[in-house]
């Protein structure tokens, strides 16, 4: 069972879970200390223009200037339009420093890099990507299925999409009815209207339209028929989720539910242990093996150890199990802590490479249901795999994590002693420099004792060399490996004393403190829903969907159609009763046919039957090649045991009338769907009178044919002419 748990008591951290049964295979986070600008969109005006990086940068409101290359700025904007004669055209041709313009936001910033911008918009809705100013964009989700692809080709081309805009079909659409996408289109049309009333309301920088948040975008993005409960555990974010329900999703909303029980809302579930796991940086695995994730500035490592892993029968079975355990194990921690980037997998070693295709093919299997973009290499004879994946949004590193204030981030620190030796070079370098009288080193409590204890000579002999004086001030409110060296020239007095020197602890507001502190900047267009609720679709249009799916899936969704009830006269070959199936050839003295076999009839323009005019080429029935007439001399002992054996009496003259009826280069083909009609509206196509049977008597019952005795000539003579 599928459940989305939003977990909203905390104000400073708005938490959402997709769970099955109680696995956590999705989850999202939010601070609203720190804002997440993904996809607002800003008003910026462009500060500087770099024709070596074909680029500008541009002012949104942000400490940090935002990135936009010439490639990613709409020819909307450019002051003269393009000549393609003309070559390359130069940057500062087309663009001016001071000039406005409406930007998004594509990718956030990171490290000592800005804003990734671009002012080709996108505007998610349930079921499509309006591209407003971007008419080359557009296309259907890669996760459709080819059998659906063509349906959904076929109700965008009905939909009412504007001039110069592009669309994109999410994977949501499927299954869905052209009133419901259209609905879907007319909203997102009336948000672009309102983001361009406002663009030209105010003068830039300002924040135009803003991200909805976490659980907004939760329930656009993963609410789908197969979650089975929505609980939330508070009120007002309850009352929000029904209201954007009752908007967007009105056939949904009954699955959206408030949880009030006592015990929290994730400890319900046992989902609080896995998400500790997603800060972690080594993660267990269920054989007893364990995946290390390390960051680095280029890329992710990730590292495989079978540690206590004993599965397996020898060392390869247990590498194999331990790697695919790996492969499905890194596919959900990369989907749970939203990482992106480049990843290199360092695999345990592996000598088969069936085993390697193995690990490969379960990791790509293992990636399906992520909504990110995932582009999987192969295994390297160093038995590395490199891999890819979209970032959506910052990581959850990157909204719940700071660097650690000793390390900075790195994970280690300097010893002691390699510390402590360090700063006395840096002593000696700074006593050498002319006009030194004095150094005074700030050191943490362990370097400082180590110097004045074990290194006490070596300070003596600086000072005796260079003539300088050397003072150590140790201090509780340093931590390995911060220190300070102060150097004073000649002449200088000091005017206080060793002690006194020691820093006093200064009283820091933490950061998140200041964060939270900080005025958040509200957008010009806020609060936007449609002015009407979606389209609940029909059951009758839910039934036409099955039973197009299911013509699909069988392969006769076209015959099917081209098969109406009203026309019985269409298939008279298929309405055989069970005394006017093809019988054996009645027993002559000529013929060599086997048991089983009906006698073919020579061609003539009576007995041929024309094709039907209004089936489409997969209804109409391939003609058979004519077959070579088997020898005589082969038949001869075949043909006087079949004659002996026939005992089917006078109803083999009718049986071949109907057999040859049957048979001929038109014979319906047994795969095709019989569609069952009344026994009064049943109207056979006109049959040649030399085909007919023999007319029964007056008194005989229904379905039964008079016996007669068969006349041997005309089956001879039937054989003859065919030789």
């Amino acid at each position: 069972m599928k459940r989305m748990l939003i977990n909203a008591t905390q104000p400073e951290e708005l938490r959402v879970a997709l769970v099955e049964g109680q696995k956590l295979y999705d989850f999202d986070i939010e601070v609203p200390s720190r804002e997440q600008k993904k996809a607002n969109i800003y008003k910026g005006i462009i500060t500087r223009i770099e024709p070596s990086l074909e680029a500008v940068f541009v002012n949104y409101g942000a400490d940090r200037h935002g990135f936009l290359p010439l490639k990613e700025i709409a020819p909307m904007y450019f002051s003269r339009p393009l000549n393609p004669e003309e070559g390359r055209a130069q940057i500062k041709e087309l663009i001016q420093e001071g000039q406005e313009l409406v930007i998004q936001i594509e990718k956030e910033e990171r490290g000592n890099k800005g804003a990734a911008l671009t002012t080709y918009i996108a505007l998610a809705g349930s079921y499509l990507v309006l591209m407003p100013n971007n008419p080359r964009a557009g296309g259907i989700s890669r996760r459709i299925e080819s059998e659906t692809r063509s349906d959904l080709k076929d109700i965008v081309a009905s939909l009412d999409i504007p001039e110069g805009m592009g669309l994109i079909v999410r994977t949501a659409a499927e299954g869905k009815t052209a009133e419901e996408l259209q609905w879907d289109l007319n909203y997102l049309l009336q948000l672009w209207d309102a983001i361009e009333r406002s663009a030209q309301e105010r003068q830039a920088p300002f924040l135009i339209f803003q991200e909805s948040n976490v659980i907004i975008r939760a329930l656009r993005d993963h609410l789908r028929a197969d979650i089975d409960e929505i609980l939330i555990d508070n009120p007002a974010t309850y009352r929000m989720v029904r209201n954007f329900l009752q908007q967007v999703m009105p056939n949904l909303i009954g699955k959206a539910k408030l949880y009030e029980d006592t015990v929290p809302l994730f400890s319900r579930f046992q989902i609080e242990s896995q998400i500790e796991l997603a800060y972690r940086r080594e993660v267990p695995l269920p054989s007893g093996g364990a995946i290390v994730i390390d960051h680095t500035e280029a890329l992710t490592s990730i590292d495989i150890n079978s540690a206590r892993s004993t599965k397996g029968g020898n060392i390869e079975e247990t590498a194999l199990t331990t790697n695919l355990e790996a492969a499905e194990e890194i596919a959900r921690q990369l989907r749970l802590r939203d990482m992106g980037g480049l990843f290199v997998i360092d695999f345990i070693d592996m000598l088969a490479s069936r085993n390697q295709r193995a690990v490969e093919n379960k990791l790509r299997e293992a990636v399906k249901s992520d909504r990110a973009r995932v582009q999987i290499g192969r295994i390297s004879r160093f038995g590395l795999l490199e891999m890819s994946r979209q970032r959506l949004r910052p990581s959850l590193g990157e909204s719940s994590l700071i660097p650690c204030p000793r390390c900075q981030g790195q994970g280690t620190i300097r010893g002691t002693e390699s510390l402590a030796l360090s700063i006395l070079r840096i002593i000696e370098e700074e006593a050498i420099k002319p006009n030194t009288g004095r150094v005074v080193v700030h050191l943490p409590l362990e370097p400082a004792t180590f110097l004045l204890n074990e290194k006490r000579h070596m300070l003596e002999q600086i000072e005796k060399r260079h003539e300088v004086s050397v003072v150590i001030v140790p201090s509780k409110h340093l931590e390995t490996p911060a220190y300070e060296i102060q150097r004073m020239r000649d002449g200088e007095e000091v005017e206080q004393i060793s002690y006194e020197q020691i820093p006093k602890e200064e009283s820091q507001i933490p950061d998140f403190a200041s964060e939270s502190a900080k005025k958040i900047e509200q957008p010009a267009v806020k609060d936007f829903l449609p002015t009407t609720p979606a389209p609940v679709q029909s059951k009758a249009s839910s039934k036409d969907l099955i039973k197009r799916f299911w013509r699909k899936l069988v392969g006769g969704g076209k015959t099917a159609e081209a098969q109406p009830e009203e026309k019985p006269a269409e298939q008279p070959l298929q309405e055989t009763t069970t005394a006017e199936r093809p019988q054996r050839r009645p027993p002559t003295t000529r013929g060599g046919r086997r048991r089983g076999q009906t006698r073919r009839p020579r061609k003539t323009a009576e007995n041929t039957l024309e094709p039907r005019q209004d089936a489409s080429p997969e209804e109409q029935p391939a003609h058979e090649p004519p077959r070579k007439r088997q020898s005589n001399r082969r038949g001869t002992n075949r043909r006087r045991r079949g004659g002996r054996r026939h005992t089917q009496g006078g109803q083999n003259k009718n049986s071949a009338s109907e057999g040859t009826r049957q048979t001929g280069p038109e014979t319906q083909n047994p795969a095709q769907p019989t569609v069952s009609e009344p026994a009064q509206d049943k109207k056979p196509s006109p049959t040649p009178a030399a085909l007919l049977p023999p007319p029964q008597a007056d008194n005989a019952p229904p379905n039964e044919v008079k016996a007669e005795k068969p006349k041997p000539q005309e089956p001879a003579k039937a054989s003859s002419e065919e030789e």
